[in-house]
C-alpha cells in the first residue's frame, strides 16, 4: 500500500508554503478542500472556515479524523513615528526567535515584507540583560516614518508570517513553519485518499476534517464538532521529540522522532478507543509511543470529548522538534505511520461500535 507518493509531496509542499494564520486560514483551506475532493462524495466549509470532506453520507454513525489548519503568526499592534513596527502574538508566537527573521506582511495591498530587526552585538553593552521580549521586538519594513508604512497598506491588525519555507533534511525530514499542524491535515487528506484508491468501504459516515483557530483555544473544533455531532473522534496533532539538547524527559515524557506515532493516555481521552487504536497498532505492526498529559491534552482532542454531551475521542500525536519555530522537524517514518495507524482504526471500527463506558 503506497503511503505517501510524489503527488501527496507535491501538495504538501504547497501547502505548507502556502500561510494560513489563525483567524486568515481561507487561501490553505482552499488548497486542502481541492486535493481532497477527488477522495470524497461531498464536502462542507464552515461560517468560520473549517473544511470537511464527507465519506459514505446519511449513515446514523457519524466518525471524525481531524487535524487544524492554523499556524501562528502576529499582529501589527503599534506603528512608531520612526516607522518601525510592533506587535503582538496570534498563537502561542515564540519572541525568542523573532529577531533577524524575514516576514510577510499581509495587507489588502499584498505581501509587504519585513524583518524583525535588533541591535547589533557591538551595542549592546549589558548584552545579558538584552534579550528578546513581546515589548521590544520590532518589525522594519525600510520606511523613512509612520506615514510611508501606512501608504504600504500597512495598519494596525494586519497579520504577519514568517517567509521560511518547506524542505526535506538528511532525505528524512519534514522542515518547516507550520508543520503544527497543517501535517496533521495533510495525514488526515491522505487517509481520504487511501480510503478512496484502495476501494475501502466505510459502515459508517467519515467526517475528513480540517479545523481552524486551534492556536488560540481550539475554537474550530468545539465549533465543528457542535455541528457534526459525532458519535467518535479521533485527532491528530503534534507532540515534542524529548530527544533533542535541553529537554527535559522526566516533565516532557519520552518520545523520540522516527520511533512511530504517540498515543495518549489523559481524562479526555475515551479508553475504550484508545485501547482500539493500540490494538490496531499492535495487529498491523505499527510502532507507538505512549505518553500521559495531565488534565488537559491541549489539542482539538478535549474540544470533542467534551461537546454534545460527551464524544468518544482519542490523541494520536506526530512527534516533532523544534515546535513553533520556523524549522519544526516530522520525520518521514512517524508521519507514514500516523497514516497507517488512522486508516488501520477506521477499518475496525463498525457501525454503531460499542464505546459505552462499562
Amino acid at each position: 500500500m503506497a503511503i505517501i507518493t510524489t503527488h501527496s509531496e507535491e501538495f504538501l509542499k504547497k501547502y505548507l508554503n502556502n500561510a494560513s494564520p489563525t483567524g486568515f486560514e481561507a487561501k490553505g483551506q482552499q488548497l486542502w478542500l481541492e486535493y481532497i475532493k477527488p477522495f470524497v462524495d461531498d464536502w462542507q466549509l464552515d461560517n468560520y472556515g473549517t473544511a470537511y470532506g464527507i465519506i459514505n453520507p446519511g449513515t446514523d454513525f457519524r466518525v471524525v479524523i481531524e487535524g487544524h489548519a492554523d499556524e501562528i503568526s502576529w499582529f501589527v499592534n503599534f506603528i512608531t513615528e520612526e516607522g518601525f513596527i510592533h506587535v503582538i502574538r496570534n498563537g502561542g508566537s515564540d519572541h525568542q526567535i523573532a529577531p533577524s527573521k524575514r516576514v510577510n506582511i499581509h495587507t489588502s495591498k499584498g505581501i509587504v515584507k519585513g524583518v524583525f530587526g535588533w541591535p547589533a552585538i557591538h551595542t549592546r553593552q549589558n548584552d545579558d540583560k538584552v534579550s528578546p521580549k513581546l515589548d521590544n521586538i520590532f518589525i522594519d519594513v525600510g520606511a523613512k516614518d509612520k506615514k510611508e508604512v501606512l501608504e504600504m497598506g500597512i495598519h494596525v491588525g494586519c497579520v504577519i508570517t514568517y517567509e521560511d519555507e518547506f524542505m526535506t533534511l538528511n532525505n528524512r525530514y519534514y522542515v518547516g513553519r507550520a508543520l503544527d499542524n497543517r501535517m496533521g491535515g495533510f495525514c488526515v487528506a491522505e487517509v481520504a485518499r487511501l480510503l478512496k484508491e484502495n476501494g475501502k468501504k466505510l459502515p459508517f459516515t467519515l467526517y475528513v476534517v480540517n479545523s481552524v483557530q486551534e492556536e488560540i483555544g481550539l475554537r474550530g473544533a468545539q465549533m465543528v464538532a457542535d455541528s457534526i455531532k459525532p458519535n467518535v473522534a479521533i485527532v491528530t496533532d503534534v507532540t515534542h521529540d524529548t530527544y533533542t539538547p535541553m529537554i527535559e524527559k522526566k516533565t516532557q515524557g519520552d518520545v523520540k522522532s522516527g520511533d512511530g506515532p504517540s498515543v495518549t493516555y489523559a481524562p479526555a481521552v475515551h479508553n475504550k478507543l484508545l485501547q482500539l487504536i493500540i490494538e490496531t497498532a499492535e495487529a498491523n505492526k505499527i510502532p507507538i509511543q505512549r505518553e500521559a498529559s495531565s488534565r488537559s491534552t491541549g489539542t482539538d482532542t478535549d474540544a470533542f470529548a467534551y461537546s454534545n454531551g460527551g464524544v468518544p475521542s482519542a490523541l494520536i500525536s506526530l512527534p516533532l522538534r523544534y515546535m513553533h519555530t520556523t524549522v519544526e522537524m516530522a520525520h518521514k517514518s512517524d508521519v507514514e505511520n500516523v497514516i497507517r495507524l488512522i486508516y488501520e482504526t477506521l477499518l475496525k471500527i463498525e457501525n454503531g461500535h460499542n464505546f459505552k463506558y462499562f
